[in-house]
């Protein structure tokens, strides 16, 4: 299969062509998004691998549809960027990689908490410019304290076995429970419960209509003053301007978030030559409580192998047998649901 790779870099190129070591595949890559504007790039090929900030909305679908596009292959999870009705009105496949290193993520989110709790940024930075003073380092014990866990697939079990390891107590919520978490011992709880006693708060859950803008003020208003709110999953699941007056007030404590909601013209790009045109994250930026990555915590070695496999088996699979044991369909997933 001819393949359009979109929003590549140098280290998918890298991974993906491990993975087609035989060459199977004919992969081009190109550095842009795919959105309206840089679609015209699919003409010739019979399919294209997007990732998560790819625009595959109605109209990008039909234009690939008028240019022979009959598969698509995410190299991600997540799929709140595909309509996937039109789709499958168009007749195009659509495959994605359902799990590829939930450590990683779990692993990233433990870390976004240490880095904030201990300010070892800070610090970092302090020390090589001879300044050994602890004043406004002082952090807490994560031993006894309450992790509130929104999610609990893959990674949020992960984690919850990690925020356990630490001596945490973990209350967890979600619409159906993970025997693996409560023979952790995990405590699941409704919402509110979650919000009034946790001292954390992690996010693991999905995007979708009911979850979007989860953290939002009536949310936040819940939640234990000095909370800190960590979001490793969806930009959207957070109201930014919710959470910038919640650190302004001091309702929330601390924020470590490697999603936000608008960063399709941020993240995976190096702006260090040029001045931040979106206000809100410039904001949010500002406070010294604050920890943003850049959409990094999927990012290990052993993620992007299995992500690059899986993503290359799905190709194969698909034009070989016409379908991918992780085909998405919008019919299917009305089912499911």
């Amino acid at each position: 299969m001819r393949v359009a790779v979109f929003s590549s870099r140098r280290y998918d190129r890298i991974s993906l062509d491990a993975a087609n070591h035989a060459g199977k595949h004919e992969l081009v890559y190109f550095e842009p998004h795919l959105d309206q504007r840089t679609v015209a790039l699919a003409e010739g090929f019979s399919g294209i691998c997007a990732f998560v900030n790819d625009t595959l909305n109605a109209e990008v679908l039909r234009e690939l549809a008028n240019r022979g596009i009959r598969t698509i292959a995410l190299r991600c999870a997540g799929f709140n960027n595909i309509d996937l009705e039109v789709a499958d009105e168009l007749g195009i496949t659509v495959a994605r990689v359902p799990a590829y290193s939930p450590y990683a993520v779990a692993e990233h989110t433990m870390a976004l908490i240490l880095t904030l709790n201990r300010q070892t940024h800070r610090a970092f930075n302090r020390v090589r410019e001879g300044n050994f003073a602890l004043d406004g380092l002082l952090g807490f014990d994560l031993y006894g304290k309450t992790v509130g866990v929104i999610g609990t697939g893959t990674i949020g079990a992960v984690f919850c076995r990690i925020a356990s390891g630490f001596g945490c107590r973990v209350l967890a919520n979600d619409l159906a429970e993970n025997q693996e978490c409560k023979d952790l011992g995990v405590e699941y709880v409704d919402r509110d419960e979650l919000l009034k006693n946790s001292d954390i708060i992690s996010l693991h859950c999905p995007l979708t209509p009911e979850t979007r803008h989860l953290i939002n003020p009536d949310t936040i208003d819940k939640m234990k003053r000095g909370v800190m709110v960590i979001n490793t999953s969806r930009g959207a699941l957070l109201d930014t301007r919710a959470a910038i007056e919640g650190l302004k007030s001091g309702q929330i404590g601390y924020l470590g978030v490697d999603v936000y909601e608008e960063e399709g013209d941020l993240f995976f790009e190096d702006l260090s030559g040029h001045v931040l045109q979106d206000d809100v994250f410039a904001r949010l930026t500002t406070f010294p409580n604050v920890l943003v990555t850049g959409h990094q915590a999927f990012f290990t070695s052993n993620a992007l192998a299995e992500i690059a496999a899986v993503t290359i088996g799905n190709l194969t699979s698909i034009e070989e047998t016409g379908a991918s044991p992780n085909q998405l369909s919008a019919r299917y997933l009305r089912k499911s649901s």
